[in-house]
């Protein structure tokens, strides 16, 4: 007796929105690369299309303008890094936690510099990001920053000092450090010592009481 299994094909509809998916995460991949490389008012939207090998207009069949494809490049960039972040909320030790924190935002910066630059050093994604009123996923990775400290000085660390002026001192710190990597300053430091320089810079803010 032969059994004959009949394969699921993948229906119209399925098909449709896998190609849909697809062709939105092949345009992203270009501008997210092209902002980072020439500068987001640099790059237009037939450059885009044109290092995707597409027309034009079908690259606004997706998105309404580049400032929609930066949008949703903020917005997938700061999900990922806001997950980042959260890998390391399980360590009980408020101070420990909020230094690995820093550590687990330097180490996004290194693994992820396209979007690093787009997020965080680039000038004119900045211009653009203040025309969105709401914008949660960056907003919450500060506000989990603040809310580390705030359970660090529960314990003395750092007791008296304004939450926002320390909040802005360790970002200040990693994000300084982070630019200075991700724009290549650090070439005339051996590659075995920037994490020993790394480490070093969060573990003297530990020494802060």
């Amino acid at each position: 007796m032969f059994i004959i299994i009949k394969e699921k094909t993948m229906g119209t509809k399925e098909r449709k929105e896998r190609q849909k998916t697809d062709m939105q995460k092949a345009i992203l991949d270009a501008a997210l690369k092209l902002f980072s490389d020439d500068g987001f008012e640099n790059v237009t939207m037939r450059r885009i299309a044109d290092t995707i090998e597409y027309s034009v207009g079908t690259i606004y069949l997706y998105f309404k303008d580049k400032n929609e494809i930066l949008f949703e490049l903020h917005k997938k960039g700061f999900e990922e890094f806001y997950k980042k972040q959260l890998n390391v909320q399980h360590i009980k030790e408020p101070k420990e936690r909020l230094f690995a924190h820093g550590t687990a935002y330097i180490e996004f910066a290194m693994q992820n510099p396209e979007y690093y630059d787009v997020m965080f050093i680039s000038r004119g994604p900045a211009k653009q990001m203040k025309e969105y009123q709401e914008w949660e996923e960056g907003l919450r990775t500060y506000d989990l920053l603040k809310l580390n400290i705030i359970q660090a000085q529960q314990t003395g660390y750092l007791a008296g000092v304004d939450v926002e002026v320390a909040a802005f001192t360790f970002w200040s710190l990693v994000h300084g450090i982070s630019s200075l990597y991700i724009r290549d300053r650090l070439v005339m430091i051996p590659d075995d010592a920037i994490q020993y320089l790394i480490d070093g810079s969060l573990n003297l803010l530990k020494k802060l009481n």
